[in-house]
């Protein structure tokens, strides 16, 4: 499966070849690239319409605070043993979709009063998803919920769709008030994040003997 994420950056990890992975040899659809992370993209001409040039380090599909290489991560990251929290809870962690190969579509930039992520440059990307001929795109944005053909998302989406890709969108973060999820399209897959019964807990003990016990939530 080729799986393609479009928000606001993307990862870069080590350079290996697909079975250093656990992939199988790759295939003619995928050309003679051998990485997980097999390319990336950026899109900002709607934004630099907007708010003017970026920086020479902005101006690129690099990842600068680490969202893109949490949310690429989750749609498709290898299996990791070992991996913890804090020490506690340790086991192998892994993406929804731990053997796909994936690439990303940066669209998103510093905020302009208030606007970050422009429809020309959204909708630009979704074009561009359905020419390489994508499998799945794992979409981390969304703005207020608005009329879908006042949408870009929306509208990107739609066609995605009607080309045999299947798009799946974050409910946002505006939550547990009602009537908070975005990207509520009938066509999209929208996910949200649920609470878990489940906590670490650990001790720490001061220096006078007491011990007070912490509790993390996942």
């Amino acid at each position: 499966m080729l799986a393609f994420t479009l928000g606001e950056d993307l990862y870069y990890f080590n350079n290996k070849k697909p079975n250093d992975l656990g992939f199988s040899p790759l295939n003619e659809r995928l050309g003679n690239l051998c990485r997980k992370l097999i390319g990336a993209r950026y899109f900002n001409r709607g934004y630099i319409a907007y708010a003017g040039g970026l920086t020479s380090s902005d101006n690129s599909a690099r990842d600068k605070d680490g969202h893109g290489t949490h949310t690429l991560s989750t749609a498709g990251g290898n299996f990791v043993p070992g991996a913890n929290v804090f020490g506690l809870g340790n086991g192998t962690a892994k993406g929804v979709s731990p053997k796909a190969r994936v690439a990303s579509y940066k669209v998103c930039w510093p905020p302009v009063n208030g606007s970050e992520c422009f429809d020309a440059d959204i909708m630009k990307a979704f074009d561009m998803a359905i020419h390489d001929g994508v499998d799945v795109l794992s979409v981390s944005l969304g703005g207020e919920p608005t009329d879908y053909f006042n949408d870009g998302l929306a509208i990107g989406a739609f066609h995605a769709v009607k080309n045999g890709i299947t798009v799946v969108c974050s409910a946002g973060n505006s939550g547990p008030l009602d009537g908070t999820v975005t990207n509520n399209a009938p066509w999209i897959i929208t996910v949200g994040a649920s609470t878990l019964d489940r906590e670490f807990e650990t001790f720490v003990e001061l220096r006078n003997g007491k011990r007070l016990q912490v509790h993390i939530d996942p």
